[in-house]
């Protein structure tokens, strides 16, 4: 009796494709939640940035200028402004986020567009948001201790900056970018959340502590 011939069925072009795609070494995609953290984030950091530099335009064009988020003696964001750490690089601050947070987007809609990138891509990117959280925390140093006054805008830049710092560095110790031990990775699959909620936690503490109820006078 003969054997019956199997017959390889043909691999549609597309299909290989997908799957040599998906198996690409080195090569992820985030899911959807950290693309739209991402775009969430990097719009609000881009947000406060705009309006910021619009109101340091009108400042050196009139001294006397007021901007809209400067409420009290405390919340003040005029003072912000005028201080020399708000031109670290010898220009506004601002000007570095708009282009900042204008990447943060960008690789946001590249992500829902499912877009994949190599371990290299990952690690800049992470390396660029620890920079943006370095300069956040000084600059909040700078704030509460040495200027003396707060800004709102630039606190919803913080909070934008912090939120993606720590969800691109909990994927990068998920993904096995960052080297980490099981455990570590364990807490970042289900704890994602907890280290950016205790970070804005203390600094909300530290700005309660440092002006309490100034803040509302």
């Amino acid at each position: 009796m003969s054997k019956p011939i199997s017959v390889k069925q043909p691999v549609k072009d597309g299909a290989a494709a997908g799957q040599d795609h998906e198996d690409a070494p080195g090569s992820v995609g985030g899911s959807r939640a950290l693309a739209l953290l991402l775009v969430i984030t990097g719009a609000a950091g881009l947000l406060a940035s705009w309006v910021i530099t619009l109101d340091k335009f009108e400042l050196l064009k009139d001294p006397n200028f007021q901007p809209g988020c400067s409420i009290n003696p405390v919340v003040a964001c005029g003072s912000i402004m005028k201080s020399d750490q708000a031109e670290a690089f010898g220009f506004p601050n601002p000007m570095l986020g708009l282009a900042a947070y204008a990447v943060v987007i960008g690789v946001g809609m590249s992500l829902l567009g499912r877009a994949r990138f190599p371990r290299w891509y990952w690690l800049t990117f992470n390396a660029g948001t620890l920079f943006g959280v370095g300069f956040c925390t000084w600059l909040q140093f700078q704030s509460l201790y040495r200027i003396n006054a707060l800004c709102l805008w630039c606190c919803l830049a913080w909070v934008a900056t912090i939120l993606m710092f720590w969800y691109v560095t909990a994927f990068n110790v998920r993904k096995g970018f960052l080297p980490a031990p099981g455990w570590l990775k364990t807490f970042f699959e289900d704890f994602a959340w907890a280290l950016p909620v205790v970070h804005i936690g203390i600094i909300a503490m530290l700005i309660l502590t440092r002006w309490g109820s100034d803040l509302w006078i």
